[in-house]
């Protein structure tokens, strides 16, 4: 199967032209080197996914025969990535929630309250 398909059917991306771009802009490796969408996976790779500051890695267990259901999903793969860099993304991804500029994109559940109250409601 080929990686940009197997990536889409086990819910990792969206569409599968996102997981195709994902590989084009290096952001995926299979077997520890960064390859193309046309690839081809066997049982037993492994692969990683660029979230940075880190690469989250899985091995593949099985095969789907198309896209399954999120509660499917561990039964064809299984993650691999190491505590030490799992604590690393979420203290970044904790970093980057408290430097957001007040105001600025969508309003936190936090900013809807206060301007609830803030309206009177």
């Amino acid at each position: 199967m080929r990686i940009d398909k197997f990536l889409w059917c086990v819910r990792l991306f969206k569409t599968r032209s996102l997981a195709t771009q994902a590989l084009k802009s290096e952001q995926v490796k299979l077997n520890e080197r960064l390859v193309k969408a046309s690839a081809e996976v066997k049982v037993g790779d492994f692969f990683a996914l660029r979230e940075p500051p880190v690469w989250l890695s899985w091995e593949i267990i099985a095969f789907p025969a198309s896209r399954v259901g999120a509660k499917l999903v561990p039964a064809f793969i299984a993650e691999r990535t190491s505590f030490a860099d799992l604590e690393k993304l979420e203290l970044a991804r904790l970093v980057k929630a408290q430097h957001r500029v007040v105001g600025t994109g969508r309003p936190t559940k936090r900013d809807r309250r206060d301007m609830d109250r803030f309206q009177g409601e």
